[in-house]
């Protein structure tokens, strides 16, 4: 079979012509396998897809469009009101996040006492420093003075966490960069739960380039140069 072990990209699928020679065909929406309501997607058109498939094979279909380049992957779920996100929220956006990040480090050191794999040998022995530390403000729903009081006073617990986020979507590719598909998995997910963090992301890209730099990143987070 010459499409085996050959890859096409999302919204692609491997074809074999009548000389037997492979390549990339935009894959048919319709024929995407069916998929649960928990697997529904919202594209940036703000029309639900049944899954990612059917999403993106849409968007093959109209590449070389001006609805082609402007649809993407807008977040996991079905379409719904996701309301405006104010000046005041987006301020208060960062707190929360450098917060999730630590405890998602947290969470992943947890695991690997038990079966090591997720984070690397040096990605652990950072963690660990972080994780023993007494003064560690354990998860939980913190009010805002709260967390804002314990990034002043444990600034370097939030400094890894921050950087460790960025190079795990710094990944297509490892640029020092971050483009919109590399933001996407992680605003994907967040939006209906975090609906600032799709202004947060824009007003993160200073100087308009549509990438966001290491310095950029690190700045929308309080972290120093």
């Amino acid at each position: 079979d010459p499409c085996w072990n050959f890859h096409c990209k999302r919204g692609k699928v491997c074809h074999v012509d009548k000389l037997g020679k492979h390549h990339c065909i935009c894959q048919d929406p319709a024929a995407c396998p069916s998929t649960k309501d928990y697997e529904h997607v919202c594209g940036t058109d703000n029309k639900t897809y049944d899954g990612a498939c059917q999403l993106f094979g849409t968007k093959c279909q109209l590449e070389g469009t001006k609805m082609g380049r402007q649809l993407h992957l807008d977040y996991m779920g079905s379409c719904k009101y996701i309301p405006p996100c104010t000046d005041y929220e987006v301020d208060q956006f960062p707190l929360r996040m450098r917060d999730w990040l630590k405890n998602i480090l947290m969470q992943y050191y947890e695991r690997d006492l038990n079966t090591s794999g997720i984070l690397t040998e040096k990605q652990r022995s950072k963690v660990k420093k972080i994780y023993q530390n007494e003064k560690r403000l354990g998860a939980g729903d913190h009010t805002a003075e709260l967390l804002l009081h314990d990034f002043e006073k444990n600034y370097h617990m939030y400094v890894y966490p921050v950087h460790w986020q960025f190079h795990q979507l710094d990944q297509h590719p490892v640029d020092r960069l971050l483009i919109h598909s590399e933001l996407a998995p992680l605003r994907a997910s967040l939006v209906p739960m975090e609906h600032c963090i799709t202004r947060f992301f824009q007003e993160c890209d200073g100087d308009h380039d549509k990438l966001i730099a290491l310095k950029e990143w690190c700045h929308c987070f309080g972290i120093k140069e």
